[in-house]
């Protein structure tokens, strides 16, 4: 048959690419609820634990980007991988100083954890090639 290509023209296309979209929608939409809930952190919390989270959400986005524009993958895949470990971290110790419902830390820990179990299968498929 012949190759399949995605939009950038790169071999292999189709289910990298749907996974890829898939998975930047997932962090779009975590983005998202993330940005809501650290607007209604204490004030003083602003230049601390809220930039730090904005940072680690910045880092998953470029290295998502990274992940997908690079040949070799894995490396930026596992780095992914560890800044959602920082983020989970962050986000417990947002509970822990009641900044957030334990509610907020189960729907926002959900979102995180689909994340990183789609992560996961893409680690598997690389590391398996």
């Amino acid at each position: 048959g012949v190759p399949v290509k995605d939009e950038a023209g790169r071999r292999g296309g189709i289910a990298a690419s749907d996974a890829y979209a898939a998975l930047q929608t997932k962090l779009e939409e975590l983005d998202a609820y993330t940005h809501n809930v650290l607007h209604q952190f204490p004030r003083v919390e602003r230049h601390l634990l809220c930039s730090d989270m904005r940072g680690a959400m910045n880092r998953m986005q470029r290295l998502l980007a990274t992940a997908w524009k690079r040949r070799q993958k894995a490396a930026a895949l596992f780095d992914m991988d560890v800044e959602i470990e920082v983020f989970r971290g962050q986000v417990r110790k947002a509970c822990r100083l009641q900044y957030i419902t334990p509610q907020r830390l189960d729907v926002w820990m959900r979102h995180t954890n689909e994340i990183g179990r789609m992560l996961g299968a893409w680690i598997k498929h690389e590391t398996e090639k």
